[in-house]
């Protein structure tokens, strides 16, 4: 039996049961017919992985094929899956590669070349978040039906689109790994481009956590810093507080008393109440 991955409904659902005319089992395809897919939400590809792989395929050759669509008008086939497979064939000197040749529209061009990231954790949350804006703005899709369709939940897929709004500046650090996820997210905050310039401007001199972070945003708010636990988290805590935070995609506070507690949900837009309050209900 396959081994699920719990990412939506996987690759294997988007991919027509139906061969393509030309195709029965796998093919081998020369590259100079293989094009790039236009919609491959990963942008940036590590060369020393790269080499890695080209390595690898030069002993063992190419061990999974690749997915592909074919284009009758140009006689050329369209890459669906396995771009970086794709780069390090090239890299290896390879002349044709293995792959599976399936009828897909565009849209199930994007969905599966993002899916198979997502499992990979190949992506970088600017990259998923492109992909998850050209399902919205391109084909129309909600938030809630481009979360079935990647197994994340609503208000992970609202809190990824966000990321988008930040200014260069901040996107850029983010890109090069200057900041986290953590980071951006608390930068989204405050209200300005040039807010979030100047805070980013400090969190990098200042070498700031995330936490640091948050702080640093609620007093150039004009808020109070949130007060630091009197008492490090037990184990059992700081996991249950991040499988909250995996399950809801924001920020989650779990503080416990002698006699009870409190657990605190941040959001940071209408839009993210409402996913949370979704979320929480649909359960």
């Amino acid at each position: 039996m396959p081994r699920r991955t719990g990412l939506g409904r996987g690759l294997d659902a988007l991919i027509p049961d139906r061969e393509h005319p030309s195709a029965i089992g796998t093919n081998y395809i020369p590259l100079d017919r293989i094009v790039s897919n236009p919609r491959q939400p990963r942008a940036r590809f590590d060369p020393e992985e790269l080499a890695e792989l080209a390595a690898s395929i030069k002993e063992h050759g190419i061990l999974q094929p690749l997915l592909v669509t074919y284009d009758d008008p140009t006689d050329t086939y369209t890459l669906i899956a396995g771009e970086r497979r794709l780069l390090a064939a090239r890299q290896a000197g390879l002349d044709s590669v293995p792959a599976i040749v399936r009828e897909a529209s565009e849209q199930q061009r994007l969905e599966m070349a993002l899916i198979e990231n997502l499992q990979r954790a190949d992506l970088t949350p600017l990259e998923a978040a492109e992909a998850y804006r050209q399902l919205v703005e391109d084909y129309l899709l909600s938030h809630e039906e481009v979360a079935a369709r990647v197994g994340k939940s609503r208000a992970a897929i609202s809190n990824t689109l966000r990321l988008l709004k930040l200014p260069p500046a901040v996107q850029q650090a983010l890109v090069e790994g200057d900041i986290s996820e953590g980071h951006a997210r608390a930068l989204l905050a405050l209200p300005t481009p040039e807010s979030q310039e100047a805070a980013l401007r400090t969190v990098l001199k200042l070498g700031l956590n995330v936490r640091q972070t948050e702080d640093l945003v609620r007093k150039l708010s004009g808020l109070r810093p949130a007060r630091v636990h009197q008492q490090s988290l037990s184990p059992e805590i700081a996991a249950l507080e991040e499988k909250l935070r995996a399950r809801l995609g924001t920020k989650v506070k779990l503080n416990r008393f002698r006699k009870g507690g409190t657990l605190v949900i941040h959001f940071y837009s209408d839009e993210e109440l409402d996913s949370l309050i979704d979320a929480i209900l649909r359960e």
